[in-house]
């Protein structure tokens, strides 16, 4: 929780990974990466830092404009940063943290400002307000607030070794307190700090930690056993384990992606799931779908996308290039749905899938689709939204190939 001021130490560390974040553009994850390797710290203090660095990265902004500094001058006003996140949230200073400070009648007259601003009061960059605005309408201001907020820890059951009883009891004797998610079957939360990594529960292969929203995105692949699957943008595999688990280890199930290390780091998930059924393959031009032409049962094409549904577990993407990178990442969206398309057999069904709330990346991509491939029939589709479910936001629709 956010209820008690950091040590001095901390907010260095905090600071220290603000400036890779902001000043050397590197992504949150590895900033975490380098500098809590080789620190000895208390599971629960690392995870107060990443808490308090979150939320800071998705009110940036917002703690700004209160700091009167921009973004970039972190490296110099950190300690000003810092003194005006504890402010805001009424936690005492020690002497070290209270050396740049604005006047407390400036602070408080800022503060007002503020909160008359909705998008600023939410941390929300100009460039995305707008284009919520433009694609959701009067639906953005509660996803943009939702998105604002800290995200909440889900594990996925591997039903291949254990139930999610089972596991939600050996975490419990592990002691970390977890509660079941309704309507998501695979899905616990985690309510405590604990090192889920360092519990014999992982290391023996009886859980991921996978957002709840991306365990609906595999499930609604709903692939049975002996089928032949192909999850075309696999990445490092989080839903291509869950597609495993689904097909109880009985058929192909084909994980493809044009980075090799990212499938390296899949095998080694797989080793420990004991999902065997599951192969690699990188791709290689136009050559690895022309071989597998009208051959699969199911196809899960989760494309690069804005992640403009993740932002609160991948705040600095608001502060990072999206809106500019958004055209080409649309287009490249298209190429991929029509080229992987042609995988699709008869009777098949492709489940696009994106980590997006915004239309022109969902829908409207699913609409213009239909329009120039009438071998494809529309089953359903759904936006998982931030603000209802409490989850990462997600699109997923489901095609079915009636015709070569």
């Amino acid at each position: 929780m956010l209820n008690a001021s950091l040590s001095p130490s901390s907010t260095d560390l905090v600071i220290s990974i603000l400036g890779m974040v902001l000043s050397e553009k590197k992504p949150l994850d590895r900033a975490y990466s380098v500098h809590f390797s080789g620190l000895q710290l208390p599971p629960s203090e690392q995870a107060r830092i990443t808490r308090v660095t979150g939320d800071i990265l998705r009110r940036l902004n917002l703690y700004c404009f209160l700091s009167d500094m921009k973004p970039q001058d972190i490296s110099r006003f950190g300690s000003r940063l810092m003194n005006a996140w504890h402010r805001f949230h009424d936690l005492k200073l020690s002497k070290q943290q209270n050396s740049l400070v604005l006047l407390e009648a400036d602070y408080l007259a800022r503060l007002e400002i503020a909160k008359k601003q909705p998008a600023l009061w939410d941390g929300c960059p100009e460039w995305l307000d707008e284009m919520g605005q433009s694609q959701l309408g009067d639906n953005w201001p509660k996803e943009r607030a939702a998105l604002n907020t800290q995200p909440k820890r889900f594990i996925r059951t591997n039903f291949l070794k254990c139930s999610r009883e089972e596991l939600a009891q050996k975490l419990r004797s592990e002691q970390v307190e977890t509660k079941v998610v309704d309507g998501v079957d695979s899905a616990l939360e985690v309510l405590s700090d604990s090192a889920l990594f360092r519990t014999d529960s992982f290391k023996l292969g009886w859980f991921e930690q996978q957002d709840a929203g991306s365990q609906l995105v595999a499930s609604a692949v709903d692939a049975k056993p002996g089928m032949f699957v192909i999850d075309a943008c696999a990445g490092a595999g989080g839903k291509t384990l869950s597609i495993a688990a689904q097909m109880q280890g009985k058929g192909r199930l084909l994980a493809m992606d044009v980075e090799q290390w990212k499938l390296e780091a899949l095998k080694q998930r797989a080793k420990r799931a004991n999902a065997n059924n599951i192969e690699t393959r990188i791709i290689v031009g136009s050559k690895t779908i022309k071989r597998r032409k009208l051959t699969a049962d199911r196809l899960l094409l989760d494309v690069p996308c804005s992640g403009l549904g993740v932002l609160k577990r991948n705040p600095d993407a608001k502060w990072r290039d999206t809106a500019e990178r958004l055209p080409v990442l649309i287009e490249l969206q298209k190429h991929i749905l029509q080229s992987y398309s042609r995988l699709v057999k008869i009777g098949g069904i492709l489940i696009y899938a994106t980590c997006s709330i915004m239309p022109d990346e969902n829908r409207n991509q699913i609409e213009a689709f239909l329009i120039d491939n009438k071998q494809f029939k529309f089953l359903n589709d759904e936006t998982i939204s931030v603000a209802d479910s409490g989850f990462d936001g997600f699109y997923m629709a489901r095609l079915e190939r009636i015709a070569e």
